[in-house]
C-alpha cells in the first residue's frame, strides 16, 4: 500500500458507540471505537503486553480501551494509562504503548492516515457530492488486491465483453482515446467507445477537447466516481484488507428523486443494479493472477489501457516517494 495517504476503510455505521470493532485493513489487524463525543479512534489490535486482541476488550468510562486479558487501558494515542496489577498510583512504562492511527470521519466514511505522523493533517479529498444527494449502499470483500479492483473500474475495454447484457450493450468494442489527465493525484477520464466500423481507433490527440465533466474520476489512493450525470453518481471506496483481499464499498448517489420513501426505493433499485454489474466484474477480477497489479509483472498493454497505465505509473511513483524499504507496498 502507498504510505502517507488517507484511506477510506470503513463506513460510519460499522463503528457503533459503546463497542470496539476489529477489522483487518492495510494488512494489519486494527481496532476502532468511539469515545463519548462520538469521535472514532483507531489502534493496532494487539496489546503491547501479551498480544491479546484489544477488539475483544471494552471501552472504559474514561474513553480508554481495556484489554480483555489483563485490563491494561490504552488511550486514543495508543499509550497505556493504567495497569491494574500495578495499582492506580503507578504510572505505566512509556514503552507500554501500541500503534495509533489518525482518523477522519465525513460523508459516512471513516478514513485513517496510513503513514508517518504529521502535524495539522489536511483532511482527505472528496468529490462534488454534497448533502443534496441521497444514497443506497452495499459492501463486500473481494479476493484480490485493491489495486486490481481499482483498475477494473478504469478499464474501458472490458465493457462490451464482461457487461454485454448491462452497461456494455451495443458492442462498442473499439476504444477511441481514451482521454486521461492526472493532476494533483486526481485521475480524470473521458471514454469514447464505439462499434467496429473497420476504422482504427483514434488517438487521444485526434479527439475533440472534452465539453463535459469527466465520465470517470479517481482520487488517490482509493476513491472512484462514475459521473453518470450531475444528479446521478456511482462511488466506490476500495479499502485494502491485505495483499490478496480488498473491500468494495459501493454507493449509488442520486438527487433525481427526493420524496421520502420513494427516494429510498429508487436508491435500493439502483444498488441492486449496481451490485449485479459489480458481480460481473468480480467473477473475472477475482481470478486475475498475480492478485496485485504492477508495471513490471509481464503484462502487455495496448492503446485502450492508457488509464490503467496512468494509474500504475503514478501509484509506483507514490510508493517510491513515500514507502520505506520495510513498508508494505
Amino acid at each position: 500500500m502507498i504510505r502517507n495517504q488517507w484511506y477510506a476503510v470503513l463506513e460510519s455505521k460499522e463503528v457503533p458507540r459503546g463497542k470496539p470493532i476489529g477489522v483487518t485493513r492495510m494488512g494489519e489487524k486494527l481496532v476502532f471505537w468511539r469515545d463519548r463525543q462520538g469521535k472514532v479512534n483507531c489502534l493496532s489490535d494487539r496489546c503491547a503486553h501479551l498480544s491479546a486482541s484489544l477488539s475483544q476488550g471494552k471501552i472504559t468510562p474514561e474513553d480508554r480501551l481495556a484489554c480483555p486479558f489483563h485490563a491494561f487501558e490504552y488511550d486514543s494515542t495508543g499509550q497505556c494509562r493504567y495497569i491494574p496489577a500495578l495499582g492506580r498510583s503507578t504510572e505505566p512504562p512509556k514503552a507500554m504503548r501500541v500503534q495509533a492511527y489518525p482518523t477522519y470521519e465525513a460523508h459516512d466514511f471513516i478514513w485513517i492516515w496510513w503513514g508517518e505522523p504529521r502535524p495539522n493533517l489536511t483532511p482527505p479529498r472528496w468529490f462534488d457530492i454534497d448533502e443534496t444527494f441521497s444514497y443506497g449502499s452495499y459492501h463486500e470483500q473481494w479476493p484480490v488486491h485493491y489495486s486490481r479492483m481499482i483498475e477494473n473500474q478504469m478499464d474501458v475495454m472490458h465493457l462490451p465483453h464482461v457487461h454485454y447484457n448491462t452497461i456494455g450493450r451495443g458492442r462498442r468494442v473499439v476504444v477511441d482515446g481514451p482521454i486521461v489527465t492526472l493532476e494533483d493525484d486526481v485521475i480524470r477520464m473521458w471514454v469514447y467507445n464505439r462499434p467496429d466500423d473497420g476504422t482504427p481507433p483514434r488517438k487521444p490527440e485526434e479527439l475533440p477537447a472534452p465539453q463535459r465533466p469527466p465520465f470517470l474520476e479517481f482520487i488517490f489512493p482509493n476513491l472512484w466516481q462514475n459521473r453518470i450525470s450531475d444528479d446521478l453518481r456511482i462511488l466506490v471506496a476500495f479499502a485494502p484488507v491485505d495483499e490478496e483481499n480488498g473491500m468494495f464499498y459501493l454507493r449509488y448517489y442520486q438527487r433525481v428523486v427526493r420524496l421520502p420513501i420513494i427516494k429510498n426505493l429508487f436508491n435500493w433499485a439502483g444498488v441492486l443494479g449496481s451490485r449485479y454489474i459489480a458481480n460481473q466484474d468480480k467473477r473475472v477480477v477475482s481470478r486475475q493472477d498475480p492478485k496485485k497489479s504492477s508495471l513490471r509483472n509481464g503484462e502487455k498493454f495496448v492503446q485502450g489501457d492508457r488509464i490503467i497505465l496512468t494509474y500504475r505509473r503514478r501509484r509506483e511513483e507514490l510508493i517510491a516517494e513515500n514507502n520505506r524499504p520495510s513498508s508494505l507496498a
